[in-house]
């Protein structure tokens, strides 16, 4: 009975590696919450995210902002363990680029980057910014209604703060399709 018990263990444990193993990764299921990235994605969209393969320019991206947590899970008396939030936003800049906005308009590296469709920038004018080697630039498609890269203490964020590409909404069934 004990080895029964001892084998049940195991198997759970390694399950539940598994799952672990594969979100770190290969890919996660995130909830959208707020209006950021309208109308692309809803709040109460669940987003499939891929964590393979290379960014690029234009991809809707889990990220996170440096010291900016959600709280702690609580593991016990001793032990509690800080939970960082996550934020959906369009890449909208990759290190080396120059980027600008200038009469409403997104411009990287010199040329216009149209606005997510139904969307406008608002006329806040950013000053032109080389980004480093190892940052990028986010912001939301509903840009009038974003915590971004151009927010106060946020600004550009390192690549490690990338945590993969939004691919698909899986719900509701409604919305079910690629994100482009």
């Amino acid at each position: 009975m004990l080895q029964e018990i001892a084998g049940d263990l195991l198997l759970f444990l390694g399950a539940l590696l598994a799952g672990w193993l594969i979100q770190a990764c290969l890919f996660l299921l995130v909830i959208v919450k707020g209006s950021s990235m309208e109308n692309t994605l809803r709040s109460r969209d669940v987003v499939f995210v891929s964590r393979l393969g290379r960014y690029r320019r234009g991809d809707v991206v889990i990220c996170r902002y440096p010291r900016r947590l959600d709280g702690m899970v609580d593991l016990g008396p001793r032990f509690q363990l800080a939970r960082p939030t996550l934020f959906v936003k369009r890449l909208v800049a990759l290190p080396g680029d120059t980027l600008e906005i200038r009469e409403q308009t997104l411009f990287v590296n010199g040329e216009p980057v149209p606005d997510p469709v139904g969307m406008k920038t608002p006329p806040r004018d950013m000053a032109v910014r080389t980004l480093r080697k190892d940052e990028c630039f986010v912001m939301g498609d509903n840009r009038a209604n974003s915590h971004d890269s151009r927010a106060h203490g946020v600004g550009p964020l390192p690549l490690s703060a990338l945590q993969g590409r939004v691919k698909r909404i899986v719900w509701p069934l409604n919305r079910m399709g690629r994100v482009r």
